[in-house]
């Protein structure tokens, strides 16, 4: 009888070993499981990492181009601005013309009567 349960106690230890073998290897295939998917969100970030400073580099270099063309307009807002000044002192000049020639037709009709 002693023999007997020698035997029953060794099969519950293998089999005690057997469920222990099943655990590990199930919690040593989570594991792995895991590992991957941190993985492959690691990857997923790194990547969105880089078209991120893609995308940066290319916002910088967009505002460059448009400073250049706002301090270009601002040039071209300037010289319009003199040519409108300039243009102001020419119609004036035109009116005092205009206002003389018609004060020496109203002379000279005034003399030829």
């Amino acid at each position: 009888a002693g023999r007997g349960a020698g035997k029953m106690a060794a099969g519950g230890a293998a089999e005690a070993q057997a469920r222990f073998g099943h655990s590990v290897k199930g919690l040593l295939t989570e594991k792995v499981t895991s590992c991957g998917t941190d993985v492959i969100a690691l990857t997923k970030q790194v990547l969105k990492g880089s078209r991120s400073a893609e995308l940066l580099g290319q916002a910088a270099r967009n505002m460059v181009l448009q400073e250049d063309a706002i301090l270009h307009s601002e040039d071209s807002l300037r010289k319009m601005a003199i040519i409108t000044t300039h243009l102001q002192y020419q119609q004036e000049a035109i009116q005092k013309n205009v206002e003389q020639s018609s004060n020496l037709r109203d002379q000279l009709s005034h003399l030829l009567k």
